[in-house]
């Protein structure tokens, strides 16, 4: 059953019901005394039935508006009940986080356990995958905003710049490489490379800088994930180029080394992605500043 009155319409009817008098239920509702007085004039059109007998400028309730109006009252107490529950969980509800494998795993999980200890109540789903997966997510609104390494240009989706981060070329103790104090070109063309997958922001990252040299590479092994690079590089498979960000417990046991490649810019930025037509709630708002919260 569809209802055909509105909550608005009620809240006329409790209005004049109470000041007896149109113009002043209208000031009070902060809307034109011609809007009140058609609201009202609607409500009754709607059922064919009448609720006030006019008394010279008053309007009186007859007998069908004098039991209508308490439940007309309960009815409207319970919708602004409703109303500020909605507005007090405003924050709450599902969020749906997309980050990429370095972010994941190394920063995301954190700022998630901020989030949940001082909104008790919110659920968050993290979604890991790479770049390309997250973006292409946000942009079927599967997600309401993705945390990711590479650079876009889509005219749907807005790229806000979030953090630095550095990519870094490795190797294990034991690799011949580990004791120059600086890779030449031709060192990075006679080693073995393990290296992320395509469509990942490392990869994307590690080609740009080292272009003009691509092609000339040995990568022997592509993996998705940033932990079984760090194990292949360390039994000696290869040298390897992640972000600063996931080798910096591996450095300090020094189970992997930081090789230092002077002359090729490894910079970049982690982004936020969001799709422009995506509503802003207060949960994604609070997520962003948390965020960005963390690099202070």
């Amino acid at each position: 059953m569809v209802m055909r009155y509105t909550l608005r319409q009620l809240e006329v009817f409790l209005a004049i019901a109470h000041f007896e008098n149109v113009s002043h239920a209208a000031h009070h509702l902060s809307m034109s005394q011609s809007a009140a007085s058609g609201a009202l004039k609607e409500l009754e059109g709607l059922y064919d039935i009448k609720f006030f007998e006019r008394a010279g400028k008053r309007l009186k309730l007859n007998e069908l508006g004098r039991q209508f109006w308490p439940r007309a009252e309960a009815l409207l107490a319970q919708a602004r009940e409703l109303e500020s529950d909605l507005q007090s969980r405003r924050d709450l509800g599902r969020l749906n986080v997309g980050a990429t494998l370095t972010i994941g795993n190394y920063l995301a999980v954190a700022i998630m356990a901020d989030y949940m200890a001082q909104q008790p109540g919110a659920r968050v789903h993290l979604e890991v995958a790479n770049t390309r997966s997250i973006v292409d997510r946000v942009l079927s609104f599967e997600l309401d905003l993705g945390l990711i390494e590479g650079e876009l240009n889509h005219p749907d989706l807005e790229l806000l710049p979030w953090r630095e981060d550095e990519l870094v070329v490795f190797c294990s103790p034991d690799h011949p490489l580990s004791s120059k104090q600086a890779l030449t070109d031709e060192d990075l063309r006679a080693a073995h490379w393990i290296v992320r997958e395509s469509g990942s922001g490392t990869r994307q990252t590690f080609e740009r800088a080292l272009h003009g040299l691509v092609a000339e590479l040995d990568l022997a092994l592509e993996l998705e994930h940033t932990e079984a690079i760090k194990r292949a590089v360390e039994t000696g498979l290869g040298i390897s180029c992640l972000s600063r960000v996931c080798l910096q417990e591996a450095f300090k046991r020094g189970s992997l080394v930081e090789l230092s490649v002077p002359h090729r810019d490894f910079n970049r930025e982690f982004y936020f992605v969001l799709h422009r037509q995506k509503y802003r709630s207060p949960g994604i708002e609070r997520w962003l500043e948390l965020c960005r919260a963390s690099v202070q």
